[in-house]
């Protein structure tokens, strides 16, 4: 139960984080540990394959996309969240995320939450989000492949935007 809380409110810490972006290496940062903190939520309700799968679609995505943003920006004296601009950034995010957790206290059932993520309701030697696995290459083979080529077209796209953009960035260079 607390390491659940605990683990919940790091997620909510991150988030506030991401949210409040003062640099480009801060909000990388807390976008990575968000999901981190994430996938070990969904592995401390049950679903430790989801989670990995998630995990690691995420990092090997999205970190390619990340470096070449962080390339790009390059800010010799980037804004740290202890600046007075960052905590006004993040004293927002906490209000807001407090008023809603007070407001949908009893709207969303947060008071009930505690039901695993999988649970084939008996004794089954497969686990159920594991067997996710074979449908999304039998059934989602097609999907999988135009979600393939979906990423790796946005990767030439981003390569193009910023073929020019580098130069003026890293002068030195």
């Amino acid at each position: 139960m607390y390491v659940s809380m605990l683990f919940g409110f790091s997620y909510v810490f991150w988030l506030i984080g991401v949210s409040s972006n003062i640099s480009v290496y801060y909000g990388v940062v807390s976008l990575v540990c968000t999901a981190g903190t994430g996938c070990v939520v969904l592995a401390w309700k049950g679903g430790s394959f989801l989670a990995l799968v998630l995990f690691l679609i995420y990092l090997g995505g999205m970190l390619v996309i990340f470096a070449y943003s962080i390339t790009l920006v390059m800010e010799p004296f980037p804004e740290v969240m202890g600046d007075w601009v960052g905590v006004m950034h993040a004293g927002k995010y906490v209000v807001l995320a407090v008023v809603f957790v007070l407001v949908g206290w009893g709207w969303w059932g947060v008071g009930e939450c505690g039901d695993g993520v999988v649970d084939a309701g008996g004794l089954s030697i497969v686990r159920v989000d594991s067997s996710g696995l074979s449908l999304l290459y039998a059934i989602g083979g097609g999907a999988l492949m135009m979600a393939m080529f979906g990423l790796f077209l946005t990767f030439f796209i981003v390569l193009v935007l910023v073929q020019g953009l580098f130069r003026v960035a890293c002068p030195t260079i």
